[in-house]
């Protein structure tokens, strides 16, 4: 099904003035990431995360990585664009999404008005038509949602790396310059001491039973728990979870 079909169905099939003010708002940031397309020489992905879809605009720098498009612009089912992802070295596509779990967390804990004060700025490779890497900034800006608490869009940016800058990834805050590093110091927050227990015990091979025998608590508890820590590690199951939090340093 055409996601423009797809997105008016969802939308408009809930109360029609909020259905019309998602695809009003979904218009204007889609507008926003084409004009940094055309006239930053960008890599523009806009992903909406409650229709699992993005609108990728393929700026002058898509050129360089071999990205083609015949309109210069096209969408996709996922959040995540396959084929600009699979240029990213291994190494660093990991890291960059350990990152970019960092910057998110960081985002929902900060009050709603303030969620689209913070952009993340980082630097990684990429691979090129002749087959070389170059060093690309990477920008990531998130949209709470009009209407709830939680996150809609996400903003990712590519660009040739102008200059250089020690150490990896930080947030930054945009009406100030100031710079916020997150690092390790703050990956002790993104699960709580009871999600941390039951992440443990996942990770020893548990089922829910025993997890809710251990911990003197429901299975229905347990399967709640569950969940919130693969929204909070952005993970699909248990096992990427394990390893994610391991990786982070919370198990």
């Amino acid at each position: 099904m055409d996601i423009v079909n797809k997105l008016n169905r969802i939308f408009l099939s809930q109360d029609r003035e909020k259905g019309r003010c998602y695809l009003d708002e979904l218009e204007r940031y889609k507008s926003a990431a084409r004009s940094y397309s055309l006239v930053e020489g960008t890599v523009s992905v806009l992903s909406d995360m409650h229709t699992n879809a993005s609108y990728i605009y393929y700026g002058r720098f898509a050129r360089v990585l071999g990205l083609k498009h015949p309109s210069g612009e096209g969408a996709i089912p996922s959040i995540w664009e396959k084929h600009i992802l699979d240029l990213i070295p291994r190494e660093d596509l990991y890291g960059k999404y350990l990152e970019e779990l960092r910057f998110y967390n960081f985002v929902k804990r900060l009050p709603r008005k303030q969620r689209s004060d913070y952009c993340w700025v980082s630097k990684l490779r990429m691979r090129t038509t002749s087959g070389d890497t170059v060093w690309v900034c990477h920008r990531l800006f998130y949209v709470p949602d009009p209407f709830n608490n939680t996150l809609w869009l996400a903003l990712c940016l590519y660009s040739p790396l102008s200059f250089d800058w020690p150490g990896g990834g930080r947030a930054v805050e945009l009406a100030t310059g100031q710079v916020v590093e997150l690092g390790s110091r703050s990956n002790g927050k993104i699960l709580t001491d009871r999600e941390i227990q039951v992440l443990r015990l996942i990770d020893k091979g548990l089922m829910s039973k025993q997890i809710a025998d251990t911990l003197s608590i429901s299975v229905n508890t347990v399967s709640r728990h569950r969940q919130e820590i693969l929204a909070k590690l952005q993970v699909k199951n248990s096992i990427e979870a394990c390893r994610v939090a391991q990786d982070l340093g919370l198990i």
